[in-house]
């Protein structure tokens, strides 16, 4: 494992290929483009906190005269015509949605809804464990945080690695350990990673800043979440 600050991060290069993958969600790969990543658990959004969201999203469609069904596509079940939904905003509805989304899921995920277990000490280190394992070896971490119910990092792979590692590597192992110290044997994660390839550097240090930020803003006490950061980086 390496702790060194030797690695440089880099934002996506628009003049190479981007892999361009859906499941419910979107996901861009670069491979040496840094991703901001989030993973939660699998009680961290209840029925009525994405029907809360809906009808935000809702809302905001409706008063621009915009389809209200990509509001139930984009939080509760992705519809078959769910791109060709977003595609009939122009770019600036686009990106005010895409950022109205994005501010209700993370606002969300600060609620600390469901058992929020990762808040004990000896399960977030766990997934920190984890998560670091292959640091320097298949990625380069910049920094990432345990929260109560969720996880946030910014990661950049290697060729011949890529986002699957999040979900076969850190959330895989993680949960069958933590099953294990808990007693438990059922899903600990929602299977679908939320994933963000960083645009700019400018992007970069304010999803820095974010991470660095983001237990104070959910009013977390220390103890209460694990943050690490490449040694020197900002």
């Amino acid at each position: 494992m390496d702790d060194s600050n030797q690695s440089t991060f880099h934002p996506l290069d628009r003049s190479r290929e981007v892999d361009v993958s859906y499941r419910n969600l979107p996901h861009w790969f670069q491979a040496g483009a840094a991703i901001f990543v989030t993973f939660r658990t699998v009680d961290s959004m209840p029925k009525e906190v994405v029907l809360r969201m809906q009808r935000e999203l809702q809302d905001w469609l409706r008063f621009r005269n915009l389809p209200e069904q990509l509001a139930i596509s984009s939080v509760e079940q992705k519809q078959p015509n769910h791109e060709e939904l977003l595609q009939s905003l122009n770019s600036e509805d686009r990106g005010e949605f895409r950022r109205l989304l994005n501010r209700l899921f993370q606002g969300a995920l600060d609620e600390c809804h469901g058992r929020c277990l990762l808040q004990q000490p000896e399960l977030a280190q766990i997934v920190a464990t984890a998560i670091r394992h292959d640091d320097g070896v298949k990625f380069d971490l910049d920094r990432f945080l345990v929260m109560p119910n969720h996880v946030h990092a910014i990661v950049q792979f290697y060729s011949g690695f890529d986002l699957s590692v999040v979900g076969q590597s850190w959330m895989r192992y993680s949960a069958r350990l933590i099953n294990a110290q808990i007693g438990d044997s059922g899903a600990f994660w929602q299977a679908e990673p939320f994933d963000h390839i960083i645009r700019s550097a400018e992007q970069f240090l304010w999803l820095q800043r974010y991470i660095a930020d983001n237990p104070l803003k959910a009013g977390l006490r220390p103890g209460e979440f694990l943050l690490w950061t490449r040694p020197g980086s900002n």
